[in-house]
């Protein structure tokens, strides 16, 4: 454990060193930029602090952010590093800017070139006075994530560890109580020392004879449902008396008179006459003959 310590602590050491000489490599060539552009030398001596400084603040920031915060650290301190590096960029272009032999506010020929760098380098202060407050004003408002809910394997294993560190006690467990086993006495069977006397006798009963089931035949019950008997109703009886076949025929005939041969069918005449299927096929065939014969004869 203590080798993990000391090699982490030998890591962290070794990257603030190597942090602190670039600093002090970049601070070279952002000084003579901002002297370059119109700042004391107080000015200048503070402006690499500005920038590589802001730049160390991002990145401890983007460690203890979060989410949504952490984006905006991680924009930050990639702003400042390309920013950063363009400033160095352009020191070791220009030869003049390392003598302070350079006019102010010139670090480029091309006047686009020019007038951008002037607005990078003069642009960097103002920003990280303004990121610079806004990621400490994160960092100080920062509320700590919801903590995870104990599991139930989690509870088990904490009693687990409970239980098994209460042997290295001092005090011994006592030892298990043993209970003292009696020894019972064999049973004795009933009977084997006192001899029963004999039950009396009891008399015989002699069944009494049954009469034969006689055998009786049953008929058989019929399913469906038997009609109603007795005598109808008057009220449900026809009111139109029964006809003659006479009569039937002499009523098809005054039916049927206007009617063509085509027409002259057993249900034409069923409905009309209100008679049966068959006396209606009877009359058809009756009415059909005749026709028949009266044509032949005339």
């Amino acid at each position: 454990m203590n080798l993990h310590r000391k090699g982490r602590a030998a890591l962290v050491l070794a990257l603030v060193a190597v942090v602190a000489m670039a600093f002090r490599v970049s601070w070279n060539a952002l000084r003579d930029i901002a002297g370059a552009v119109g700042a004391d030398d107080t000015a200048a001596m503070l402006y690499p602090f500005v920038v590589d400084g802001l730049m160390a603040l991002a990145l401890v920031a983007t460690l203890v952010l979060a989410d949504r915060d952490r984006t905006f650290a991680l924009r930050v301190l990639g702003a400042y590093t390309v920013a950063s590096l363009v400033l160095n960029y352009v020191h070791g272009l220009v030869p003049e800017l390392h003598d302070g032999t350079v006019d102010f506010g010139r670090l480029a020929d091309w006047d686009p070139a020019n007038w951008a760098l002037v607005l990078l380098a003069t642009s960097l202060p103002v920003g990280s006075i303004y990121f610079g407050s806004d990621l400490v004003a994160k960092v100080l408002h920062r509320r700590p994530g919801p903590i995870p809910p104990v599991s139930t394997n989690a509870e088990e294993a904490t009693e687990t560890d409970v239980k098994r560190s209460t042997a290295d006690l001092a005090v011994s467990t006592p030892a298990p109580i043993t209970s003292n086993a009696a020894v019972l006495p064999r049973p004795v069977a009933v009977g084997f020392l006192k001899s029963s006397l004999p039950a009396k006798p009891l008399p015989s009963i002699a069944p009494a004879p049954l009469a034969p089931i006689e055998r009786r035949p049953v008929a058989a019950e019929s399913t469906r449902s038997r009609r109603a008997t007795g005598r109808v109703p008057a009220v449900a009886k026809s009111s139109r008396p029964k006809r003659t076949p006479e009569q039937l025929l002499a009523e098809a005939r005054s039916v049927t008179a206007g009617w063509p041969d085509t027409k002259v069918t057993a249900e034409g005449i069923r409905r009309t006459v209100r008679t049966s299927p068959v006396n209606a096929r009877t009359l058809r065939d009756t009415i059909l003959a005749e026709r028949a014969g009266a044509g032949a004869t005339s």
